[in-house]
């Protein structure tokens, strides 16, 4: 009830705000050449307008791709017993609405206090030529504040500083505007992606997700090397991330950040704590907005190649993921083949193991065969045993399951 008269009182500063401010050219305005949006959409609802599907009608590149991100704020559910709220700032897909629908708030259609936690995961194709429109929406819950944002495709070699989304030199989106990013996909490999704009914080609220490219050797590849091959769509992206809930308090009651005291203690994988990361449904926060929309649960028949993209965002630790039961093969680290060199003609240093540990902005790409592995439940979870916990609860946090089952 707190939150929602919160709610209803900050959507009247916003508009006493927006009533007398005086007038600005920033505007929303998604850019994407030669779409038209009175005959296209995205046909397939993946979140992305690609040429090569037919939803672009007179693309620049036959290989073109555009979607439109929004940044902003909202609220997520914890895996504790109490299902905490937890204040968040994320980035919600919008692809393919109106751009005088986007400053809406989420239901209402529009992307503002539609903040995702995690962000949506973004899948490209080797050699994909992409347009990514971010408008930042604003801070509803927050509207004291006039933070910027910018998404970081981190570890990829723009072709210009300028769409790097480090503000040290490139552009920052301030609040009612737009910018559209240009990226050609020319590696494959797994990445991830968060704003750099105060990037301690804006990392912590949750402004951060999956991204990875798919080689053109085909999407049950790795990378273009024969030896990375694994069962189609047998590929997880699994994101090491967690949640401080004290500086998430401070920040909706508007109260110094403590940054030097930073202690997560929400563990999560992709957005959500043990047991929520084997609910296969999307969770809804207290608005009653599904704000988490990306499972764990690692599911495979027996003889199946799995493909576990392992990557950490954490703000403050160190992880080791282990499994228990099943070997692991690691085929990739960085969006590099593990390979002299990191290319396929290198020396092959593949190597097996039952763990594998990250720091944030690192990622792994493992494989795991199934062949003659007994049916049944066998678990992924971190080394690391306060992170086995929801805040003060335990036998939850970072951890999920790996399903082996004749019929999935």
């Amino acid at each position: 009830m707190r939150t929602r008269c919160r709610y209803l009182l900050m959507l009247l500063v916003t508009w006493l705000v927006l009533a007398f401010a005086a007038p600005v050219t920033a505007k929303v305005y998604f850019q994407c050449p030669g779409y038209d949006p009175a005959s296209d959409s995205d046909i397939n609802g993946d979140g992305l307008l690609r040429a090569d599907d037919g939803e672009i009608s007179n693309p620049l590149y036959s290989n073109q791709v555009c979607l439109h991100l929004v940044a902003g704020d909202g609220f997520s559910t914890m895996a504790d017993v109490a299902d905490t709220s937890m204040y968040i700032f994320g980035f919600h897909n919008v692809t393919g609405l109106s751009d005088d629908q986007v400053m809406n708030t989420w239901d209402g259609g529009g992307g503002v206090l539609a903040a995702n936690w995690p962000a949506p995961t973004l899948k490209f194709k080797q050699g994909d030529y992409v347009y990514l429109t971010l408008t930042n929406v604003g801070m509803m819950m927050r509207p004291d504040l006039f933070d910027p944002h910018t998404v970081h495709w981190h570890g990829f070699p723009n072709a210009s500083a300028i769409f790097d989304g480090v503000p040290d030199n490139s552009i920052s989106i301030n609040m009612g505007s737009s910018l559209t990013y240009f990226y050609h996909a020319v590696e494959a490999g797994t990445f991830v992606y968060h704003c750099h704009v105060e990037a301690t914080e804006h990392m912590q609220m949750g402004m951060l997700g999956n991204l990875y490219v798919t080689p053109s050797m085909g999407a049950n590849y790795v990378y273009n090397d024969a030896d990375t091959q694994f069962t189609l769509r047998r590929d997880y992206p699994i994101q090491i991330q967690a949640f401080d809930p004290r500086f998430h308090e401070q920040h909706i009651s508007v109260q110094p950040l403590p940054f030097a005291d930073m202690k997560d203690t929400f563990p999560m994988l992709n957005g959500r704590g043990y047991p929520d990361t084997i609910n296969s449904g999307n969770i809804a926060n207290e608005l009653g907005y599904d704000a988490q929309d990306i499972p764990s649960l690692i599911e495979a028949v027996p003889g199946d190649t799995i493909l576990i993209r392992f990557s950490s965002l954490s703000t403050t630790s160190f992880h080791t993921l282990a499994t228990t039961g099943i070997p692991m093969k690691v085929v990739g680290k960085g969006a590099r083949v593990f390979k002299g060199g990191g290319v396929p003609t290198g020396v092959n240093i593949f190597y097996q193991t039952t763990s594998v540990t990250l720091g944030g902005g690192e990622t792994v790409d493992v494989l795991v065969d199934t062949t003659g592995i007994p049916e049944g439940t066998y678990f992924l979870y971190t080394t690391n045993l306060n992170h086995l916990s929801n805040d003060t609860e335990d036998y939850g946090g970072m951890m999920t399951e790996i399903r082996v089952q004749t019929g999935l």
